[in-house]
């Protein structure tokens, strides 16, 4: 992938909830959107399953994500960084 297409690649944040798999963990991504009667905002929840190539995200963390090609059936999207890890308690 050149530097150009790398720009123009959809990227977002979420919250690992998930790291059970080998070299995968599922994201859960929320999204705000304005309800076209009532004109209040709502969250969405999507669920995304990521390629972790190392496995360094664990649950509860906030990590940001980008698209790629397809990796498996359900995979098209690969961990970028992660921005905060959760603190034990």
């Amino acid at each position: 992938m050149t530097i150009d297409n790398q720009k123009n690649t959809r990227r977002t944040t979420g919250i690992v909830i998930s790291n059970a798999m080998d070299k995968s963990a599922t994201v859960s991504v929320q999204r705000r959107l304005k309800h076209p009667l009532y004109n209040k905002y709502i969250y969405k929840t999507t669920k995304i399953m990521i390629h972790d190539e190392e496995n360094a995200s664990n649950v509860g963390d906030k990590v940001s994500i980008r698209e790629s090609r397809p990796i498996s059936k359900n995979k098209a999207w690969i961990l970028d960084q992660i921005l905060e890890t959760k603190r034990a308690e």
